[in-house]
Parts: structure tokens; sequence; C-alpha cells
């Protein structure tokens, strides 16, 4: 089952002072494993555009589309046999501690 893992910033990061998780390790992990098919980082906030269409009137406006002080900072498509393979990628990520992690199944349109 996919899975699309949002990489997100929290205001109320791990206290825990003991050694973060490498990134690039979890990557290489989870790549080699077939579990990550893909990420990416995201751009700023201050890059970001919001499209909406209200009444046949485009609305193009700066910013994300939620005033927040949590964002999406990227994002990895996960391949995993269920949420709880899901659960154990993400509780491996780094920012699962300094940010938090959101798992949506990828709704198969097909079927």
């Amino acid at each position: 089952m996919k899975y699309m893992m949002f990489v997100c910033s929290d205001t109320e990061p791990d206290t825990d002072t003991g050694d973060m998780p490498d990134i690039e390790k979890w990557v290489a992990e989870n790549d080699s494993r077939g579990r990550r098919l893909e990420g990416s980082v995201l751009g700023p906030t201050s890059a970001a555009t919001t499209v909406r269409v209200r009444n046949g009137r485009l609305l193009v406006s700066d910013g994300p589309f939620a005033e927040t002080k949590e964002v999406i900072v990227g994002y990895d498509l996960l391949e995993c046999a269920d949420l709880d393979e899901a659960i154990e990628v993400a509780r491996a990520h780094p920012m699962a501690r300094n940010g938090r992690l959101e798992l949506r199944p990828l709704v198969d349109l097909d079927d």
C-alpha cells in the first residue's frame, strides 16, 4: 500500500538530548528496502502560491493555504505492507522528533 508521508515542522519539538537519527541513513535504508519511492524538501512558505476558483473567478494569493506556525516542509512517498509498517518507517525519521509526520494512504481511484 502506498502512503504519502507529509514532513511537517512543529512548535513543540522533542526535548530528548540523545543523538538524532541521521536523515541520510534513513533515506538509504528505506530506498534500499523499496519502502521509500521518492521524497523531497519543499521550498519555503514564502514561495508558496495558493490557487482557488470562486464563482468562476480565479483567485491567486501568496503563501500557504493556512495561517499556521506548523508547515509542510517535505514529503516522502512510501510503499509499505500496511499502516503498522508505515508507522515504523515514520518513527525512525529524524523529523519524528523535531517535527511531526502525517501518514495518509493513497486512494486508488481505479477500484
